[in-house]
C-alpha cells in the first residue's frame, strides 16, 4: 500500500485526555512486547552502532517505551554488553518508565519534555524512534531528520507494520478483541484503565481509529529515502530503507541514517 493519508490521530492533539491517551499506550506496549514487534531489526540496529561506535541509544517519541527493554536486552546479547537506552517524548509517562527502569538495567528515563525536532546537544547517542514517525507530517518528519544530521548523530526510523491492507483489517476485528482480553494483565495495574476499557469503552474505540489511522499514516521506504534525502541535501548521511519480516509473518519498516565517514 502505497497510500498515504494525513489523518489525525487522537492521541496527538493536545487536549486529549491524559488517562485515555496513557491507557492506549500501555496497550500497545504490551503488544509490542509480547509480541516482540521489533526483533528483526536488532541485527541492524547493531551494524549501524558498530558503524557509528556508539553504545547510547536515545529513544525519541518513545510513548510508554514498548519493545524498548527487549531490544536493548537483544543488543546486550548481540555483542554491544555495554549498550543503553535513555527515553524521551514530548509527553514523559513516568508511571510507565519507572517499572521498565526497574525491570531493565541500562534503561534511563529523561522526565523533561522534549521535542524530537529539535533535541537538546546534552541528549547524546544513536536517535531511535519506534511506532511513532507516522505522527510526523512531512515538513515535521524531515525537521527530525535534520536535526541527527545537523548534530551528527546516526538515527534509525521503525514501524512495526508492512503497511498493507491487512493490517487495517486487523486492526478493526483481532486487536480490539485482543485489547479486552489482555487489559486486566497490564502492568502497572490501574483501575482507570480498567474503568474506560469495559465501563466506558474509549480507549478501544480511540485504540482502534488511532490504529488505522496509523497504517494509513505511515510512510512506506521510498518515501522515507525522500525525506532523508530532503533532510540531509549535502549527503553528509548514509541511508538505507526497507522493511524486514518477522518469523511468524508481520513485517517492520525502517530508516536508518549514519554519518559518511563512521567506522566500519
Amino acid at each position: 500500500m502505497k497510500l498515504r493519508l494525513q489523518l489525525f490521530e487522537f492521541e496527538d492533539l493536545p487536549w486529549f485526555p491524559r488517562v485515555i491517551r496513557a491507557g492506549m499506550m500501555d496497550y500497545l506496549r504490551f503488544m509490542i512486547s509480547a509480541l516482540r514487534t521489533y526483533q528483526p531489526i536488532v541485527p541492524l540496529l547493531q551494524a549501524a552502532l558498530q558503524r557509528t561506535g556508539q553504545t547510547q541509544l536515545l529513544e525519541l517519541c518513545a510513548g510508554a517505551g514498548g519493545g524498548t527493554a527487549g531490544v536493548l536486552r537483544q543488543l546486550r546479547a548481540a555483542g554491544i554488553p555495554n549498550a543503553r537506552v535513555r527515553l524521551t517524548d514530548l509527553y514523559p509517562q513516568p508511571a510507565a518508565w519507572q517499572q521498565l527502569q526497574a525491570a531493565t538495567p541500562g534503561l534511563e528515563a529523561e522526565l523533561q519534555p522534549v521535542d524530537a525536532t529539535a533535541v537538546p546537544s546534552a541528549l547524546a547517542g544513536f536517535r531511535v524512534v519506534f511506532s511513532a514517525f507516522h505522527h510526523f507530517p512531512p515538513a515535521a518528519a524531515e525537521a527530525l531528520l535534520a536535526d541527527a544530521v545537523r548534530q551528527q548523530t546516526g538515527i534509525g526510523v521503525f514501524e512495526g507494520a508492512g503497511k498493507h491492507w491487512l493490517e487495517l483489517v486487523l486492526a478493526v476485528t483481532v486487536l480490539p478483541v485482543a485489547q479486552l482480553l489482555i487489559t486486566p494483565f497490564i502492568r502497572p495495574f490501574s483501575l482507570s484503565r480498567l474503568f474506560f476499557t469495559y465501563v466506558i469503552p474509549l480507549i478501544p474505540l480511540f485504540t482502534i481509529w488511532d490504529g488505522c489511522v496509523s497504517i494509513l499514516r505511515m510512510y512506506p521506504p521510498e518515501q522515507l529515502l525522500q525525506l532523508a534525502r530532503r533532510a540531509d541535501p549535502a549527503g553528509a548521511f548514509v541511508w538505507q530503507a526497507g522493511k524486514v519480516q518477522h518469523r511468524w509473518g508481520p513485517q517492520v519498516t525502517y530508516l536508518i541514517g549514519t554519518p559518511v565517514g563512521t567506522a566500519g
